[in-house]
């Protein structure tokens, strides 16, 4: 029976971008890590290899299972006005929750190592251009259906959106107080109702 793993690899991960998530890579130590994802030193490395190499496999968990749970209203082939909406009125309801002083994992990364560390920057850049590509198709199917002036540039509103939903995330990563976040959110979609086709000639 020697040799057989007593942890679930996929547990371990989720453990690890809670981990990450609130003290960031460069706060994580490798003691931290051993206590909380309960395995010892030796079976850490032997099934990652190294922090960093945790780090990035906790990157890809995150980008395939928690950040689409996140970002699924933007990222439906549907996806229009209401699902921009559900996007960031999410955001503006977790402020005061869950995701107060966590953010979002990816976005954190952005901030600390992004710029730093090529082989992050990677996941960092493939995450703004999911971000980006989620509102322009949402965009795209809202001047299809009437709800956005087919004058309206999408190339900039999807940039404009996805910066703001990254600027959201950090505020509630920072700890913003929950009405600051919800008005900084009313404010963005204020913007999304002034590209209403009856309001743009």
């Amino acid at each position: 029976m020697a040799g057989i793993k007593k942890y679930d690899r996929t547990e371990l991960l989720d453990k690890a971008i809670e981990v990450f998530r609130v003290r960031g890579f460069n706060g994580t130590s490798t003691a931290a890590l051993v206590d909380e994802l309960g395995v010892n030193r030796k079976s850490m490395y032997s099934e990652f290899g190294s922090k960093q190499e945790l780090f990035e496999a906790a990157l890809r968990r995150y980008g395939e299972e928690h950040l689409s749970n996140v970002i699924a209203p933007i990222e439906a082939s549907n996806a229009n006005v209401d699902s921009i909406r559900a996007a960031f009125n999410g955001y503006a309801e977790a402020s005061g929750g869950w995701a107060r002083g966590r953010g979002c994992l990816m976005c954190n990364t952005a901030v600390e190592r992004g710029s730093l560390d090529p082989a992050i920057g990677e996941y960092v850049d493939a995450y703004f251009d999911r971000l980006n590509n989620g509102f322009h198709q949402a965009l795209e199917n809202a001047v299809t259906e009437g709800d956005i002036s087919p004058n309206a540039d999408i190339d900039e509103l999807s940039a404009f959106f996805t910066t703001s939903l990254i600027g959201v995330a950090a505020s509630i990563r920072g700890e913003a107080e929950p009405e600051q976040v919800k008005a900084g959110c009313n404010v963005i979609l204020g913007v999304l109702d002034s590209y209403r086709p009856e309001l743009i000639a």
